[in-house]
């Protein structure tokens, strides 16, 4: 045995050699392998580096490339920034203007709209002689005195004054001035009739000088007044031009006129009135002083002269103001000009400025890129350079463990050869050895064999031994349980007798009580049913108390309330008698003189007083100005009254206009409808060869708005509307009808498409017919497909389709005519 353990020592000892060997070869193989990875990463790194370096050179022209262009587009942006806040002020500087502008223009079109307005006004009141008498109005409006004996107008058209005195020629001649001019004696007469006829009121004619047949001289004597001469007295001829052939006469006609002077103040003029008792002398202020007389005031409207400046000052202030509206209309114009082209430019500007950021922000966001490139270059070279030296050291410590690996592994092949030598001689005598081992081995084999088999046999005596003592025990033990048992259980018999006749006595005992019990229980049940009744009894009662209590409680709330109402009530009376009254309301009550009221008259009486109360609050608080509000509202409402009046008069004369061309266009209109009925029934007779045809209107009262039957009868048929005729018969009637609108009205060109469709050959040579005749004033223009109409045509154009797709034009000329009379394509 110490021979083989000393021979596993050995193997043991060769196996550790060989995997210590082992060991060493695959240490030196993994250094090997190490150092070759080292050579490799080494270069790759030296490569990396060189790659980096090359990086760095092109990332720095890179850089001042990028720097340059980065600092180009931010200064373009600054400038870019700088011109479009300036052309964003110039813009809002325009905008401004331009709305300033149009304000200015809308106000000047409405000043310029009130202008037209009143001078329409202005017009109509002159023409319509608006402010002479009712008389005048009259005669004019009635329209009765026509031709020859019209009147021309009144004294007022034919005078001028000189604006400074006009008022004052207005006042001193304002009857004068509603003389009515006529041109014969015969006139003047017709005028009085209708005055007296007709129209009611008085005038004045005034027979025009040239056709007064007068036998007398227009030329009077120069009027002068006694007094000392003075430059601020001015003749009243002098301050008026007298138009239309009146000349000197007026001064005859008008003694007034050539009497009348103008003076500077009504002190002056009574002066030379006393001195002058035949003359008028008329101050600045409106007074007229004829000898111990003077006359003046306020007149209730103006004069003819007066309205006649106004309408000139009024067309002066509309040119003015058409003037201005134009040279506002083009600086708004110009305005809006300018405004598009620098909103045009904005948006030029700000396009390159943003094109502009996004240069600057392009080149900044790439300069940020490359700088950060550059710094990762550069962690990367010192990456490089820090594994280089690791790679160097790495690779010199590998060389060393080679070294030290292969000299171990001299050492471990020599000592592996030394034990296999052992080895193989410890070998030889064990192989000996454990022959003996063998043999020895099966004798004691044998042996031990005979020794179980008799040792399985003792242990199964002693087992078989042992289980019957087990048995013995145990019946035994189950008889002394028993008999254990059977005491016990006479003891619990006698026990349990004894309780049967305890329990016995017990359920006596608790019967009687029971029955006891149970007739208490039927005297309390008595009992109890008595008491509730009673309580049922009390409850109702109570329930009635408590229902009085509640109710007498509610009865002293509601006094309560009414007290402290009428409390408040009386409080409230006391002030308002105070306040309202200026009297205590105990002396109120004391006064006896003054009703009582109750009931339904109280509460009449306190609903007018509210009443009354409510409609003096909402008159508001006395207004002192009330009167002179009054008088401003008055004469606002003479004013509109007259603008009312006339407007009321240019709606009478818009009427009498409506009405003028509704009588003329129906007139028109009934002319061109009688002539073109009998073009066509002339017409639809010869292209039918007879027959006959008309039109006629669905409402005779009213032709203006009237509907159009055409009614047609063709040879052979009786009367019908036009729609009853067959296709054919249609078309030629609605020819018809067009040829007769044609001859009243000719055009010089018709067009007509394919009208000739639904005829037939006989038809067609009656169309072809008439538009022979009638293309000596009228060219046509027809598109059809009959053989017969294109016959009659001097040129023709067809369309042709030679290629798909292709339209082509083709015009073929028969012959040479005079006077062209159709084209047909």
């Amino acid at each position: 045995m110490e021979v083989e353990r000393q021979q596993e020592l050995r193997r043991a000892a060769i196996l550790e050699a060989v995997s210590a060997a082992s060991s060493v070869r695959n240490r030196m193989t993994q250094s090997e392998e190490r150092v070759a990875a080292l050579d490799r990463e080494a270069g790759r790194l030296e490569e990396e580096t060189a790659n980096a370096n090359q990086q760095l050179e092109n990332f720095g022209g890179q850089r001042g490339q990028l720097g340059l262009e980065f600092e180009t587009a931010s200064q373009t942006v600054a400038a870019l920034t700088a011109q479009i806040d300036e052309s964003r002020q110039n813009l809002e500087q325009k905008r401004s203007a331009e709305s300033s502008g149009k304000q200015h223009l809308d106000s000047l079109r409405a000043e310029y709209a009130g202008l037209i307005g009143k001078k329409g006004s202005l017009e109509a009141v002159i023409t319509e002689h608006g402010y002479s008498t009712e008389s005048v109005r009259r005669l004019f409006k009635s329209g009765a005195m026509t031709g020859g004996m019209a009147p021309v107008g009144v004294l007022a058209d034919f005078l001028e004054v000189e604006d400074r005195y006009e008022h004052v020629v207005d006042d001193f001649l304002r009857d004068e001035l509603n003389f009515v001019v006529v041109k014969s004696w015969d006139a003047a007469d017709e005028g009085l009739r209708l005055l007296r006829t007709d129209v009611d009121g008085r005038a004045t004619f005034l027979v025009h000088p040239e056709d007064s047949q007068a036998k007398f001289s227009f030329l009077g004597e120069e009027g002068t007044y006694h007094g000392a001469q003075r430059d601020t007295v001015v003749p009243l001829k002098h301050c008026i031009r007298v138009l239309d052939g009146f000349g000197k006469s007026l001064e005859v006609i008008l003694p007034k006129l050539g009497n009348g002077y103008i003076v500077p103040d009504p002190d002056v003029g009574r002066e030379l009135a006393l001195q002058n008792p035949d003359a008028f002398f008329l101050s600045q202020s409106g007074e007229c002083f004829h000898n111990v007389t003077v006359t003046g005031g306020k007149q209730r409207s103006e004069g003819p002269l007066a309205m006649k400046r106004e309408l000139r000052e009024v067309l002066r202030q509309a040119a003015d103001v058409e003037q201005t509206m134009a040279a506002e209309q083009t600086r708004v114009s110009a305005l809006t000009r300018d405004i598009g082209e620098l909103t045009g430019l904005l948006q030029r500007l700000e396009e390159d400025k943003r094109e502009a950021e996004r240069q600057a922000m392009t080149s900044g966001h790439t300069l940020q890129q490359l700088d950060s490139e550059m710094v990762r270059v550069r962690e990367r070279l010192s990456i490089y350079t820090r594994e280089m030296q690791r790679l160097a050291a790495e690779c010199g410590e590998c060389e060393v463990s080679l070294t030290s690996s292969r000299t171990e592994l001299v050492a471990h092949n020599e000592r592996k050869a030394t034990l296999e030598a052992e080895m193989h001689a410890a070998q030889s005598s064990l192989d000996e050895l454990r022959q003996r081992r063998d043999e020895a081995a099966q004798l004691a084999s044998d042996s031990r064999a005979r020794l179980a088999t008799l040792e399985e046999r003792r242990r199964g005596s002693a087992a078989t031994v042992e289980r019957l003592a087990a048995m013995v025990d145990e019946v035994s033990a189950r008889l002394d349980k028993l008999k254990a048992q059977i005491d016990s259980a006479a003891a619990e018999k006698l026990q349990r007798e004894a309780e049967n006749s305890r329990l016995a006595e017990q359920q006596i005992q608790w019967t009687a009580e029971r029955e006891a019990a149970q007739l208490r229980d039927r005297e309390l049940q008595e009992e109890l049913q008595t008491v509730r009744v009673r309580l049922g009894e009390l409850e109702e009662a109570l329930k009635t108390a408590r229902l009085e209590l509640d109710a007498a409680r509610d009865r002293k709330g509601e006094l309560a309330a009414e007290q402290a109402r009428l409390h408040s009530d009386a409080q409230h009376m006391a002030e308002t008698c105070i306040q309202e009254l200026s009297q205590p309301r105990e002396e109120l009550l004391a006064d006896e003189s003054l009703a009582r009221l109750a009931g339904d008259d109280l509460v009449n009486e306190e609903t007018l007083y509210k009443d009354m109360r409510t409609r003096l609050e909402n008159m508001g608080p006395v207004n002192m100005m009330a009167l002179e509000e009054y008088q401003e509202t008055a004469q606002r409402h003479e004013f509109l009254e007259t603008q009312r009046q006339d407007l009321l008069q240019s709606i009478e004369n818009t009427q009498n206009t409506i009405k003028e061309i509704d009588t003329i266009s129906r007139q028109k209109f009934e002319e061109a409808f009688n002539r073109i009925n009998e073009n066509f029934s002339r017409t639809f007779s010869k292209l039918f060869g007879g027959g006959q045809a008309f039109m006629r209107l669905t409402d005779l009262e009213n032709s203006i708005e009237s509907g159009i039957d055409v009614v047609a009868s063709p040879p052979g048929k009786r009367l019908q509307n036009v729609l009853l005729l067959s296709g054919g018969e249609k078309a030629l009637t609605a020819l018809a009808l067009l040829v007769g609108i044609f001859q009243y009205q000719p055009s010089p060109f018709c067009i007509l498409d394919e009208v000739d469709a639904p005829l037939d050959e006989a038809n067609i040579g009656r169309f072809t017919e008439l538009v022979r005749e009638m293309s000596g004033q009228t060219q046509f223009i027809i598109i059809t497909h009959s053989k017969k109409t294109m016959g009659i045509a001097p040129v023709m154009y067809g369309v042709t389709m030679q290629e798909p797709g292709v339209s082509k034009l083709v015009s073929v000329r028969f012959q040479e005519e005079p006077a062209r009379m159709a084209a047909s394509a």
